[in-house]
């Protein structure tokens, strides 16, 4: 599955609402019933679900601010919206996600 490009940049207002409403934390067990975070996603990251299997990736927050992140945001947006109880769910394919992320991470 293709990366569209669009033109939009997200701000850092929107990215935080985007996390919040697709964030499925504090409903599913093992998470900290204290503040509703999952136990296993280390302080600056987030899990994120990519592929049909809906693998599950942890990255960090910093890859947010990255423009080829956001346009994998701006897909996730189109596909699935953000009013689901699903987590935050990418979709492409695992190898493509990889590949973006891996450059992403240099």
């Amino acid at each position: 599955m293709a990366i569209k490009k669009l033109g939009k940049v997200l701000q850092p207002t929107a990215l935080r609402q985007i996390l919040k409403r697709c964030s499925s934390l504090g409903k599913k067990n093992g998470c900290d019933t204290e503040d509703g975070l999952p136990v296993d996603v280390p302080r600056g990251h987030f899990a994120v679900y990519v592929g049909q299997n809906r693998s599950r990736y942890i990255v960090p927050i910093s890859l947010l601010a990255h423009p080829d992140f956001q346009l994998l945001l701006r897909q996730a947006e189109e596909e699935f919206g953000f009013d689901h109880d699903m987590g935050l769910t990418i979709p492409c394919e695992e190898i493509v996600f990889r590949s973006v992320t891996t450059s992403m991470l240099r």
